[in-house]
Formats: structure tokens, C-alpha cells, sequence
């Protein structure tokens, strides 16, 4: 299972086990840089653990900064599976770049405080908002030459993460421009037609969908007080009565309310959008809507790239996509030098 979104079994298993025991699970290793650990506070009070990245090199260097997932899996990955393409790219990133890198873990997962479970986004953001201003304690890091790569469900609302501060460019990978409500009746509708339902059923069940949705996202109503109000709909619904993939109610609605349109139209920033054409999770409508923003605000200030057969956690036949590094950091590259005359002229 991709950690993105789908991990709701596993998820709540892990959080299960006390932050005690995970203390003990295996950290770390890279060729080229040195991980430090370090600690942020969201606005809840809770410690988040962060993993900061220094290439073996002096001087002050660009950084990338990840945005995760939707799932309460962690963002450390010691020992990637051939088929974790989610903990391979960032193992590659951070190895193959030379930048600087940060990314932190949400609250109850790995050493950070809290209950990912429990925790709405809006909480959830304050703690990748403090991670990105920690930024500024590292010397090493030169806060002009900072990109943001969001990944799954944070390449959608990853322009938030900065709240204001300078950003060299943003990489969304496997992401969502719309409303959480056109995505998930989206989503419903390719899980549906994957399971061999009849095209009368996936319709009618598709019917019934925008009516729940509309309950649970938009009126805000838990699952489970949508299904009291409507019992016929108990067959529909595979997932916990007070909320969906291991997390709450609120959180969803909170993503509904996001307005993606206004977040991204005003991104200056170049932004590379890379989606996987067998991505069974985001389609190319979620991701594509991103750069479409982007480019109608700002021509030219987007790149959409989508990949033939790439599935949502960037693997091609079970295996991860490697030219997917080169052709990000090929990018990064790019605007680096861009910026790099930009201040030349002025």
C-alpha cells in the first residue's frame, strides 16, 4: 500500500505503540550528507520531530523542503522496499542533490507528540509552518534558494508551508488543484469501476457519493451522522464512522475549504508539476488543475510533466521511476541559474 492515503490499518496500528518504543526503530544513512535531528512546536504545544539534511560541503547551500502525505506514516526512511517509491525519492533527493533538506513528522508519528488520528489540518499546518521557519537556525541553508516539494496531499496546499517567506520554486508530485470534493468523487468512481461494478451501479453509487460528500465535507456532518440520516447508504461507506484513511472528520472538511484557485493563482514562484499517467489515486485533472492556475496567473511559470505508466508513488511496474530524480533536480537546476541572473541584473 502507497503511504500517501491508504495506510488507515497500518496507521492506527502505529500509533498504537508508545513513543518509548519507537525510539528504537533504525535511523538513517547517507553517502553525501549527515542527518541532524531537531524538534519544532506546533500550535497545539506538541514536540514534532524534524530531519535536517547537510551535504558533505562547506558554505551555504539551496535546500529542499518536503511537505508530506495524507497517511500517518513517518517521513524518515532508513530502508525503502524496491516498490516505496515515496521513500526512495527522498532517500535519492536528499543523497543526489547537494542541498540542504528538512521534513518532519506529523504529531504521533515516529518521536513527535501528539495523535496523528486525532489531529485536523489546520493543527497539522502549524506544525509544517513551524518546520519551515526553522530553516533560519541553519547556517548552512541559504533561505534564497529553498525549494518546496509536496508530495501526495501536500503538493496541494504546499504554498501555505512558507506563510509569506521566499521560495525559489515548488514541486508538487502526485497531487490535487481542485476542491477535496471533485477529487473524492473522483476517487470514488475509478475505485468503483476498478472493482468490476456494472456501469449502472458505479452511477447510481456515484449519485449517492456527491449527496454523502456534500453532508461530510460541505455541511460538515461526521460519516456517521450522515449514515443515521440516510441508512441507505450503510453499504456505500468502507470506512470509520468519525472519519476516513486513519484520519478525522474535520480534517477533510478543513481540506474542503481550502481554495486551491486563490492559494496557487498567487504563486510567483516556477512550479513543476509531475503526475504518474497510471496514478490510481490523484488524476490528471487534480494534478493538471495546478499548473493550469499557475500559468493563467503567471504564463509560463508552470511545467506540467506527466509520466506514461507511473502510478501514484512514482513506480513503473512495481519499481520505482528512476529517471524521475534527474529530470526533478534537472528543474531545480534551472531555476537556480534563472535566479541566479535575475540578481545579476538588478
Amino acid at each position: 500500500m502507497s503511504r500517501c492515503c491508504t495506510l488507515r490499518l497500518a496507521g492506527m496500528i502505529f500509533l498504537a505503540v508508545s513513543a518509548a518504543a519507537q525510539t528504537a526503530h533504525p535511523r538513517e544513512h547517507f553517502d553525501h550528507a549527515t542527518v541532524i535531528y531537531d524538534w519544532v512546536t506546533n500550535g497545539r504545544g506538541e514536540k514534532l520531530r524534524t530531519f535536517v539534511t547537510r551535504p558533505n560541503a562547506s558554505g551555504k547551500m539551496p535546500a529542499i523542503f518536503f511537505v508530506g502525505w495524507l497517511s500517518c506514516d513517518s517521513m524518515e526512511s532508513p530502508h525503502p522496499a524496491p516498490d516505496d517509491g515515496f521513500g526512495i525519492l527522498l532517500r535519492r533527493l536528499i543523497d543526489e542533490s547537494g542541498y540542504a533538506t528538512l521534513r518532519m513528522d506529523k504529531p504521533g508519528v515516529g518521536d513527535s507528540q501528539g495523535n496523528c488520528a486525532q489531529a485536523d489540518f489546520e493543527s497539522e499546518m502549524t506544525g509544517w509552518q513551524a518546520a519551515f521557519d526553522s530553516m533560519t537556525k541553519y547556517d548552512f541553508i541559504d533561505r534564497d534558494r529553498v525549494f518546496v516539494v509536496g508530495l501526495s496531499n501536500g503538493g496541494g496546499f504546499s504554498p501555505l508551508v512558507p506563510h509569506g517567506r521566499p521560495v525559489r520554486g515548488f514541486v508538487s508530485c502526485s497531487s490535487w488543484g481542485r476542491t477535496w470534493y471533485e477529487h473524492m468523487l473522483e476517487l470514488e468512481r475509478h475505485r468503483l469501476t476498478a472493482a468490476n461494478k456494472s456501469p449502472a451501479e458505479v452511477n447510481s453509487s456515484v449519485k449517492a457519493f456527491s449527496e454523502f460528500y456534500e453532508l461530510y465535507l460541505v455541511k460538515e456532518m461526521t460519516p456517521g451522522q450522515v449514515l443515521a440520516q440516510h441508512p441507505e447508504w450503510k453499504s456505500l461507506w468502507y470506512d470509520s464512522l468519525d472519519g476516513q484513511y486513519g484520519r478525522p472528520a474535520a480534517f477533510y472538511q478543513q481540506l474542503q475549504a481550502l481554495n486551491l484557485g486563490e492559494l496557487w493563482q498567487n504563486v510567483a514562484a516556477p512550479v513543476l508539476v509531475v503526475h504518474g499517467a497510471s496514478d490510481p489515486i490523484m488524476s490528471q485533472a487534480d494534478s493538471e488543475a495546478i499548473a493550469q492556475i499557475v500559468n493563467q496567473a503567471h504564463p509560463g511559470h508552470a511545467r506540467y510533466l506527466q509520466i506514461a505508466d507511473m502510478t501514484h508513488d512514482f513506480t513503473v511496474r512495481h519499481r520505482f521511476y528512476d529517471p524521475l530524480v534527474p529530470t526533478i533536480l534537472a528543474w531545480m537546476k534551472e531555476q537556480l541559474a534563472i535566479g541566479s541572473r535575475e540578481r545579476a541584473e538588478h
